[in-house]
């Protein structure tokens, strides 16, 4: 057995927080925007989902803006 401690992955600094809601539909985009919707974890009009304000998050809102809206 080795003796090396874990140690967990540290907390987001900041509290900040995006609320992202779809607006649009999926139908007959490119398949790597359906991707990122369901990676933003959204997919069906309406649905609101609240993330970790990150630069990957906001990479990936930036990638399907035409489709939701920044609440």
């Amino acid at each position: 057995m080795s003796s090396e401690k874990v140690k967990a992955k540290p907390a987001a600094k900041s509290g900040a927080t995006v609320k992202v809601r779809q607006t649009a539909s999926v139908a007959g985009r490119y398949k790597d925007q359906k991707a990122t919707l369901i990676g933003l974890r959204l997919n069906k009009i309406g649905r609101v989902s609240v993330l970790e304000d990150t630069p990957a998050v906001r990479g990936m809102i930036n990638k399907v803006k035409h489709l939701v809206v920044v609440e």
